[in-house]
């Protein structure tokens, strides 16, 4: 099974970008993996939210159009901690999915019509976290994850 996480733009701070290269070289040892920045719309900083999200709504189902499973990181979603989430890695391997894709939104979260297309959610805390910042987060609960499924060291608890 191939896992992308697509996250409207670049990640910015040096640090996050040193802990993000750090968990994708650990999750490649498990599964092929790739993280996509996808471009974000021009001058999308000086429009409106609800606009923003629109123009980024259509980068990113044109780049889930690819993807078997689609699931999006979303503060409304489906809460389960790490073994949870593990058990949903491994369901999805055994049913034999090709291909899954994890979304980060941009600052605004999803438009309505990514929610519609998308309507697998899973939410990785009840406190909000910064589009830049969750991607450091939830790649760490990927690895933990399959550290899991492995039954490795790594996860305590």
């Amino acid at each position: 099974m191939k896992i992308a996480v697509l996250n409207i733009g670049r990640t910015g701070e040096s640090w996050l970008k040193d802990g993000l290269a750090i968990y994708e070289n650990r999750l490649r040892h498990y599964v092929p993996f790739e993280m996509m920045y996808l471009q974000e719309p021009r001058q999308s900083k000086n429009q409106h939210e609800k606009i923003q999200k629109e123009h980024e709504g259509k980068i990113i189902l044109a780049a889930l159009a690819n993807f078997e499973h689609k699931v999006l990181l979303d503060e409304r979603g489906k809460m389960m901690g790490s073994a949870g989430f593990a058990g949903f890695l491994q369901n999805s391997m055994n049913r034999g999915t090709r291909s899954l894709a994890f979304v980060t939104g941009g600052p605004f979260g999803f438009s309505d019509e990514v929610y519609q297309a998308v309507p697998e959610r899973i939410s990785l805390s009840e406190m909000t976290f910064s589009h830049q910042m969750i991607r450091l987060i939830f790649l760490e609960q990927l690895y933990r994850g399959f550290t899991i499924i492995r039954g490795e060291p790594y996860h305590h608890g």
